[in-house]
């Protein structure tokens, strides 16, 4: 029996204006490519990069959120080695002094440590096409975050979980999107095996996985190929692998590099940068409430500990639910319930995000209360919940179509009585015991009101005039 140990390193596009060390505006996502590049991105002769502070704010936000200790200055590196995609043959990162060492990340009841984390600029990109190489250099220069864990994931599933809890962490904080698709969260993991108890095993490293998919995916494969070459009693070989998504298997890159191969060596046209005190003190207090601090919240206000979660590291769905709350028309769970139940149901049915509909938090809180006041039934409200979408108005459309609960019981026996006149052998079938039949009565004094009655009030009232107890 074989126990996975994994580490991650994930980078992180911070959503600054500028690139890290150059003026070129640095959203390239969709850009023709080399527009957006300048001398000091290219790596001309002669051109001198200046730090963004922005860029450092931001990584400096993620290093005290997750508790890491921050340096009284920054020192900046130059990593040396040749990419194609590289313009300069090295890449401006940090090395012994980061922007953050050490912290954690709650996951499962556990922490996962941080072993560091610093700043530090990106690559471009290579296009491999019908047997050729076209170089993209608008991500070149444009701001990174490198996170690197300590080995504590176990499992795929895990490594799943941990790189969703940083995407949500960093869209909390505003710093960035954090979108695979867009190439702006990007893992490499490293996994090796042993048995329990025992020492670490030989690691491997797989590059460049842009999706939670391939991630998990990649360790899965991983996992399975190095349980049989212990298993065959050979020794699991040390490299950098990359992951082939149609196959969803890895294959071998390069002999793995080490600190050495990199030949670092202080950054000459970049003097130490302070880190003050008292900015380091403005910045903690910018931070907002972080995701685990969030579902610890909603459980306290009643949400089931499963909804918590979810609507906490859901950064649209958190903001959204909390503008909701404030209004204190709605009960905390009746809203997490309508959130993660009926709207996600209709945001997935139409292919839509929630930001990307007309819904507001004060139509949705008015619906779940006029719901919860008994003022209209489920079926009333889950009707309208399309048109709240496009920004109606609940308690219009309420008053508009006369859609408000009948409670007059008089009024709803007069429609049972009805009901049963014109559907004789159902309601002979409950008299014999046959309550199934029950439901269709029921369906029929529900359409004839328009699904205004309460369900259980018309049960009552059926069992009622059938004379059964």
């Amino acid at each position: 029996m074989y126990e996975a140990v994994i580490g991650l390193e994930v980078h992180l596009h911070l959503k600054t204006r500028t690139k890290a060390f150059c003026g070129c505006e640095a959203e390239y996502f969709g850009q023709a490519p080399n527009t957006h590049t300048c001398p000091v991105c290219l790596g001309l002769p002669g051109s001198l990069p200046v730090p963004n502070r922005k860029a450092v704010e931001f990584g400096l936000k993620l290093a005290l959120a997750l508790g890491s200790r921050v340096p009284e200055r920054l020192l900046f590196h130059r990593k040396n080695y040749f990419y194609p995609d590289l313009p300069k043959n090295y890449q401006i990162s940090q090395y012994d002094l980061p922007l953050g060492q050490g912290g954690s990340l709650p996951l499962g009841g556990r922490a996962v440590r941080i072993k560091r984390l610093h700043l530090e600029e990106d690559a471009g990109k290579s296009l491999h096409l019908e047997g050729r190489t076209l170089l993209d250099l608008n991500r070149a220069g444009s701001p990174l975050i490198e996170l690197v864990t300590e080995p504590d994931l176990h499992t795929p599933e895990e490594a799943r979980l941990f790189l969703q809890r940083i995407q949500a962490l960093v869209q909390t904080l505003g710093i960035s999107e954090a979108s695979p698709e867009e190439g702006k969260l990007r893992a490499d993991v490293n996994v090796s095996l042993r048995r329990p108890g025992e020492g670490l095993g030989t690691k491997v490293e797989i590059k460049n996985l842009n999706s939670f998919k391939s991630v998990q995916r990649a360790l899965e494969y991983e996992i399975r190929r190095q349980t049989e070459i212990l298993r065959r009693g050979e020794r699991v070989k040390q490299a950098t692998l990359g992951f082939e998504e149609g196959s969803g298997k890895t294959y071998p890159m390069r002999t793995k590099e080490e600190e050495a191969d990199y030949r670092y060596f202080p950054e000459p046209d970049l003097p130490p940068v302070p880190l003050p005190r008292a900015w380091l003190q403005e910045i903690r207090a910018s931070l907002p409430e972080l995701p685990w601090e969030k579902e610890a919240r909603y459980q306290g206000l009643g949400i089931k500990p499963q909804d918590a979660e979810v609507l906490a590291y859901t950064p649209a769905l958190a903001r959204f639910l909390d503008q909701a709350l404030a209004l204190g028309e709605a009960s905390p769970q009746a809203l997490a319930n309508w959130l993660l139940a009926d709207v996600a149901g209709l945001l997935r049915e139409r292919g839509l995000a929630l930001e990307e509909t007309r819904l507001t938090p004060k139509a949705l809180a008015r619906l779940v209360a006029l719901f919860e006041r008994g003022e209209v039934t489920s079926r009333v409200a889950k009707t309208l919940l399309p048109e709240l979408l496009e920004g109606q108005d609940p308690e219009a459309l309420v008053r508009e179509r006369g859609l408000r609960v009948v409670a007059d019981e008089g009024a709803l026996r007069r429609v049972v009585a009805e009901v049963l006149a014109a559907m004789p052998e159902a309601a002979e079938s409950v008299r014999q015991g046959k309550l199934k039949a029950l439901e269709a009565l029921l369906g029929q004094v529900m359409r004839r009101t328009r699904g205004q009655a309460k369900p259980e009030v018309v049960r009552r009232l059926l069992l009622e005039a059938l004379g059964v107890g």
